[in-house]
Parts: structure tokens; C-alpha cells; sequence
């Protein structure tokens, strides 16, 4: 039987590197964060037309729909690391560069509605994984690349990276404060 709330992961759970997303969640509770991403983030994205979804706001930087896409290929991976360790498998994972991803995905030739709709689902998913974890899944650790994790510190590192994209967004594409 799982708590109520999980507890926020303790500085020895993740890289250093994720700290930049981890403090972005202040919450004790990260499953309500997660899910109510889902709401607040696309109320947000399905106000972009289809054209403007294609737009960059700076030349070498992703377009909206690479950005949708990079947040959607980052949970994915996240979470399949969460279900790795959550399940006590310990074989250590690779990491992945998220460049060659975006040049391979191709994302700008899909709808925008299907981008936001794979995000969607991606989510969905995701919080289902996690609320099906129990006390002792959310505290395992595994090591991916090459540093040791808990899967309570991938749930919070989602909802982050999440919150640390949509800031971008609202701010360098969207122009809203």
C-alpha cells in the first residue's frame, strides 16, 4: 500500500544535474503535480495555431512542436527508467542525447494536435505508472547514465523538466510573462 504522498527525494538520489528540475516542483506530492501538468499545459499549447506551432524563437533553436516532442521523448525515457528500477531490475541504463533525437524524429512534419495528443497519452500513462508503485518501488534506485537514481527523483524529475520547458515556452515563444 502506497502513502499518500511519496516525499520529496533527497539530494542523494539524483545527479546534481537534475537539481535544476527537482527544485522546480515544490510540492510534497508530486502524483497531483503530475497529472494536473496535463490540464495546465495544454490549455496553454492548444491556444498555438498550427503554423505558429512551427515557429522558432531563435535560429538554431527548436521549433514549439520539437520542443512538445523533446518533453514527450524525455518522459518516455524517464519513465521507462522509473519501471526499470520500480520493478527492482538493477541493470544499469544508458543515457541519450537528446540532439540526435530531435534530428531523427522529425517532428515538425506531424500535426500539432497529434504532437499534443502524444504528450497527452505519454502522461497519462506516466501517472498511472506511478500511482501503481508502492512504498518500497518509489525508494529503489538504479543507476543510469551512469549515476544513481531513486524512481521517487525520475517522478519529480519529469514533472520538472515538464514546468522548466512550459517557463520557455510561455516566455521565448509565446511572449507571455
Amino acid at each position: 500500500m502506497m502513502n499518500d504522498k511519496v516525499g520529496r527525494p533527497q539530494s542523494s538520489e539524483y545527479a546534481p544535474y537534475y537539481e535544476t528540475y527537482i527544485r522546480l516542483v515544490p510540492e510534497e506530492d508530486v502524483l497531483p503535480a503530475l497529472a494536473g501538468q496535463i490540464d495546465g499545459s495544454l490549455a496553454m499549447l492548444r491556444g498555438v495555431a498550427e503554423q505558429a506551432s512551427l515557429q522558432r524563437y531563435a535560429e538554431g533553436k527548436w521549433s514549439l512542436r520539437e520542443v512538445v516532442g523533446h518533453v514527450t521523448d524525455a518522459e518516455r525515457i524517464f519513465s521507462y527508467r522509473a519501471l526499470r528500477f520500480g520493478r527492482d531490475d538493477r541493470k544499469e541504463l544508458q543515457g541519450f542525447d537528446q540532439d540526435p533525437y530531435i534530428a531523427a524524429a522529425g517532428f515538425d512534419r506531424l500535426a500539432w494536435a497529434e504532437l499534443l495528443e502524444q504528450w497527452r497519452l505519454v502522461r497519462q500513462t506516466t501517472v498511472m505508472l506511478f500511482r501503481g508503485f508502492d512504498d518500497a518501488a518509489w525508494m529503489r534506485r538504479g543507476v543510469a547514465s551512469g549515476n544513481e537514481v531513486s524512481v521517487r527523483a525520475l517522478a519529480y524529475t519529469i514533472a520538472g523538466h515538464e514546468r522548466h520547458h512550459m517557463k520557455i515556452v510561455r516566455e521565448r515563444y509565446l511572449g507571455l510573462a
